[in-house]
């Protein structure tokens, strides 16, 4: 029986739906300023309506008491009138809405910003209230849904409600390092304060499909410059292009999306279904069973090397696709830099929680892996790090870029981070050589607890025509330096750098389905592994191993 997989490109969900309506995209005015109408005219769905979208029905909870603006604000002319406006108009007595729910059954704190509020400004009383919300959701262990939307600091209340947002970001940190998921969903729009704080904090971020989520307002930026803001650069769409965000997902969307993100970083328990076998090897019968999976001492390592550039040859994304559930994909470094030729997301393998990075040759044909691909695998180990959740680490590259700009973006430096990273990682990992794995980038992601080959994996420190190139002064005699230089699978097992070969039988390009399904089931078996030995003995044994080669 195979298991249905996670579509790879939900993170495109165009869906615009607000509660039982229908949220029509805006037409873009052709007189003013670009985008000025756009954002004006942008429908918003209110908190309630969100938290009704999300959480199983009748289980909300408010967590908020009465509250109103410091002493010393209560003077500030026409204050009180427009604090009693915005609560007539909105329903809600602040520009936020706390307390908890569960989604399909699980217990989770909201944070949920109300536009109708003021603009959803943060002031004192409004800073207090997610803060204090944040503080309890970490004595209480539960995870944080925060779904902003923000023009900012409460200018009435000036200074003092900007550095508010420091608390806020103070708590959030607080939350994360006890080793608690914090979810953001940005709505439109998110700016300013809000968003330069604990609006860009989540562990996983995306966003309302054409949301306007950026630092300076367009309104503010056209005042202060007398120009209008580039349109499109803050738009939800741009932002996950360009890697700040992981993905922009309709209202409608974000309960299954918070849903599995939360299975897999939660590290819910396997599922019969997930643990029922996936696959039926041509050989197996019910009688007899599984055969073994024989795995020749010897063979031609330039047979390797040719098979692993095969078009056809299954790679992450046909992993991905076939044998991971709950597939969540998260994009770029988070910092204005996209994945590359990358996959990052979150996963189950046969019930075993990972944040899973694996690299993509396939891609590389066009763009080769540069500094900016390792530093997202690196946001990888650092999601893994901060929540527990195993690291797998598939490799599979041509090799890293070699140019101009790659030099200056400190490729050298950011490999060198990764192997410090991911050797020192104190959660369980494993790496996987798929296919082909050529100089530093695949070197990169190798450390790990267990490190399994497929059968035609390779490992070296260039491609067998660079080898030949140093060697013989010509890339003719490739084939002989893939045979001299120990790089396939079963040398690599001799050597102690492989724990474990995966058979293909007779090549994983003429199996795929049934190859990332038997490489699935090795990679579960050894997260069981690692998650059953304790921290301080993995971490021993897995420095002890490259301390140990020779």
């Amino acid at each position: 029986m195979q298991a249905a997989a996670t579509t790879w490109d939900d993170q495109r969900l165009s869906d615009m739906s607000i509660g039982n309506g229908t949220r029509r995209a805006p037409s873009i005015s052709a007189t003013g300023p670009p985008g000025t109408a756009y954002y004006r005219d942008m429908p918003r769905i209110s908190a309630a309506e969100l938290l009704d979208l999300v959480l199983d029905e009748g289980s909300f909870v408010s967590w908020d008491s009465p509250t109103g603006p410091p002493m010393w604000a209560q003077s500030i002319e026409n204050y009180p009138e427009e604090l009693a406006a915005a609560r007539e108009k909105s329903g809600v007595d602040e520009s936020v809405v706390t307390g908890q729910g569960t989604l399909h059954g699980r217990r989770v704190c909201v944070v949920v910003g109300e536009f109708t509020f003021l603009a959803g400004s943060i002031g004192v009383a409004a800073a207090s209230r997610v803060t204090e919300a944040i503080q309890r959701a970490t004595a209480e262990r539960l995870p944080v849904l925060a779904a902003p939307t923000s023009g900012g600091t409460r200018m009435q209340e000036g200074t003092v409600a900007f550095v508010q947002m420091i608390k806020i970001a103070a708590a959030v940190a607080a939350h994360k390092s006890a080793g608690l998921p914090y979810l953001v969903y940005l709505r439109h729009p998110t700016t300013g304060g809000v968003f330069a704080s604990w609006a860009s904090l989540g562990h996983v971020t995306v966003a309302e499909p054409r949301a306007l989520v950026g630092f300076l307002g367009p309104r503010v930026y056209e005042t202060l410059y007398d120009v209008p803001f580039p349109d499109g650069v803050q738009e939800s769409e741009n932002l996950a292009n360009k890697g700040v965000i992981d993905g922009v997902v309709g209202n409608r969307h974000v309960r299954d999306r918070a849903h599995r993100t939360l299975r897999v970083l939660c590290m819910d328990p396997p599922t019969p279904e997930e643990l029922s076998p996936q696959i039926v090897e041509p050989n197996e019968d019910e009688a007899t069973g599984p055969s073994p999976l024989i795995v020749p001492d010897h063979q031609d390592p330039w047979r390797s090397v040719e098979a692993t550039r095969r078009p056809d040859r299954p790679g992450t994304k046909s992993f991905l696709s076939t044998a991971v559930t709950e597939l969540v994909p998260l994009s770029g470094t988070g910092q204005g830099e996209d994945s590359g030729p990358l996959s990052l997301c979150l996963g189950r393998i046969r019930g075993q929680a990972a944040v899973i990075v694996g690299q993509d040759r396939v891609v590389e044909r066009d763009r080769p892996m540069g500094p900016e691909t390792l530093r997202t695998a690196r946001r990888g180990m650092r999601l893994s790090r901060e929540l527990g959740v195993p690291l797998v680490a598939i490799i599979d590259t041509r090799g890293a870029d070699l140019s101009k700009d790659a030099e200056e973006g400190g490729l050298a430096g950011e490999i060198a981070r990764s192997l410090a990273d991911l050797v020192t990682l104190p959660s369980p990992t494993i790496s996987v050589i798929m296919g082909q794995g050529t100089g530093g980038g695949a070197l990169a992601l190798l450390p790990a607890d267990r490190v399994l080959s497929a059968e035609n994996g390779w490992l070296s420190p260039l491609p067998p025509e660079g080898a030949s190139a140093i060697v013989h002064r010509t890339p003719d005699r490739a084939a002989d330096m893939a045979r001299s230089q120990h790089i396939s699978a079963p040398e690599l097992l001799r050597h102690g750098i492989v724990d474990e070969i995966i058979a293909e039988k007779p090549d994983a390009a003429d199996e795929p389905v049934t190859f990332c399904h038997r490489l699935a089931e090795s990679i579960a078996e050894g997260l069981r592994y690692a998650r059953r030995t304790p921290q301080h003995i993995r971490q021993s044994d897995r420095l002890r191993r490259y301390r140990m080669l020779s």
